[in-house]
């Protein structure tokens, strides 16, 4: 079982996007961890409205994993290939995210597990996600802790209705992010962002920001 490692601000430093996972078993008591420090997420008014659906059936992920690699194929593949890159990254580091992604695409049905969270009867908005997407975090850096590789992904979205179909869920149920969970190939890393001084205001849109 992996060491837990690192201090709070050093895994929110560290915390990529890893596409590139191994297909080798996870141990369910290091899922079950993650899942917890999920539901010790927040949520309008402690409603707790999430739900979660755990994936390692081969045939469901096969199913959705089609859907998956159309959508990065004929959609979101080429809508990248043909822009710049990321703010605050080089032509190449774009590109080697770009195949990344593309791996993952490839790959994402042999990925081990799968945590797909959802919200019963409310449709996805962002008054719904704020009470999601907290603990989607919390699970993305509960795995960093673990020395697991994730990342979120919506581009499934881009076949909702099949996809959602293919994980079972009731009509009234929607699904807010796939997190594909495995022990990573290659290593992890600082992210990169743009400096704060581009994207952080005070008191009034435009106005610069300091410390």
């Amino acid at each position: 079982m992996p060491e837990e490692s690192g201090d709070l601000f050093e895994i929110i430093a560290t915390t990529r996007s890893m596409r590139r996972l191994k297909p080798d078993p996870v141990p369910p008591e290091l899922i079950r961890k993650i899942l917890e420090a999920g539901t010790a997420a927040p949520s309008g008014g402690n409603m707790q409205r999430w739900r979660f659906l755990v994936v390692t059936d081969p045939n469901v992920k096969q199913a959705v994993g089609t859907y998956y690699k159309r959508a990065w194929d004929e959609v979101v593949s080429p809508r990248y290939r043909a822009g710049d890159p990321a703010p605050g990254t080089s032509p190449e580091r774009f590109r080697r995210m770009l195949d990344a992604a593309q791996y993952l695409a490839d790959h994402i049905h042999e990925t081990p597990v799968w945590i797909v969270p959802c919200m019963a009867g409310a449709n996805p908005s962002r008054t719904a996600g704020s009470s999601i997407y907290p603990a989607v975090q919390n699970m993305l850096l509960a795995a960093r802790a673990l020395r697991l590789g994730a990342t979120l992904t919506t581009l499934y979205l881009t076949f909702e209705k099949e996809v959602e179909s293919a994980l079972g869920l009731p009509a009234d149920v929607h699904s807010y992010a796939l997190l594909p969970i495995g022990y990573p190939i290659g290593r992890f890393g600082p992210v990169r962002r743009v400096p704060l001084i581009e994207v952080v205001y005070r008191d009034r849109w435009g106005q610069q920001y300091s410390p």
